[in-house]
């Protein structure tokens, strides 16, 4: 039996370029991992894949994530057994945060460490990309910039300990439907992602929080107004930036100081849905 942490992600900017001719979407954007994690517990059956997951909106079966990525596994390396996969949620689904692809990402590493396949994370990664476009990402981790579909991946300097309040609307969005709806003409702020970068490397949070820029939030805000509140919200609690999580509905703020994510965590939990205290992993 083997247990892993399965963290999920925010984006620090998320960029989209153009359309591609397979239907897809070219983007560029900064993916930072979080502390918030789902933790999976993998242990060998004699055959098969079976799923367990007490979150009831969680597939227990061959629709989720996970179970795709460990059948992908045994089949790819011919493996001798099945595994049962226990998943103890606690990244919010349907929420831009990647916790779907998290999850597949720790049963790939999972699965490679148990059987001791001995593969590397080059090709880990390779595997993870036939499962979805975030687990290369996942299975890499640390902040990073994410190109073409997301799959190509560079690594940027850690921004570890950063303190993250994300806040989860009692609302779910689309992904297919946010990209379908997103008129590029009518994109307005677009992330300086150089400067961006840039300012990873000195790690100037400030600069950061006020440059984070999320195209998809065009979208996603018009529906939802909600979206738009928390992060006015977050501001007016300290936060010194706020922006969506990939195409929503999960908003976060970025602080500079613990004590001021912790009075703000105090405050809003008792009335937003999902509060959630993290760091940057």
């Amino acid at each position: 039996m083997i247990s892993l942490e399965a963290n999920a992600k925010i984006n620090l900017s998320l960029d989209v370029l153009n359309k591609r001719e397979d239907g897809y979407h070219n983007l560029r954007m900064i993916m930072q991992t979080v502390q918030l994690h789902d933790t999976i517990t993998i242990q060998k059956i004699p055959s098969g894949v079976e799923i367990d997951c007490v979150a009831s909106y969680v597939p227990n079966n061959n629709t989720n994530i996970a179970c795709k990525a460990a059948a992908v596994m045994i089949d790819k390396y011919k493996l001798d057994a099945g595994v049962r996969i226990k998943i103890d949620k606690k990244i919010p689904v349907a929420a831009g945060l990647a916790g779907g692809s998290a999850d597949a990402a720790a049963v790939i590493k999972g699965i490679n460490s148990m059987f001791s396949i001995g593969i590397k994370q080059d090709e880990l990664m390779k595997v993870g990309r036939t499962i979805g476009a975030d687990v290369p990402y996942c299975i890499m981790g640390g902040t990073a910039l994410a190109e073409g579909t997301g799959e190509r991946l560079t690594v940027l300097p850690v921004l570890r300990g950063i303190p993250i309040l994300i806040i989860k609307p009692r609302i779910g969005v689309s992904t297919a439907w946010v990209y379908k709806s997103l008129k590029l003409d009518k994109v307005g702020s677009r992330p300086d992602t150089e400067a961006l970068i840039s300012a990873i490397e000195n790690r100037d949070i400030k600069f950061i929080a006020d440059n984070m820029r999320n195209v998809l939030e065009s979208v996603t805000i018009a529906k939802y107004p909600v979206i738009e509140k928390i992060k006015r919200a977050l501001l007016d609690k300290g936060a010194v930036g706020s922006m969506m999580s990939g195409s929503g509905p999960s908003v976060f703020g970025i602080f500079e100081d613990e004590e001021k994510a912790q009075n703000a965590y105090n405050k809003m939990k008792k009335s937003m849905n999902e509060c959630i205290l993290t760091y940057t992993a």
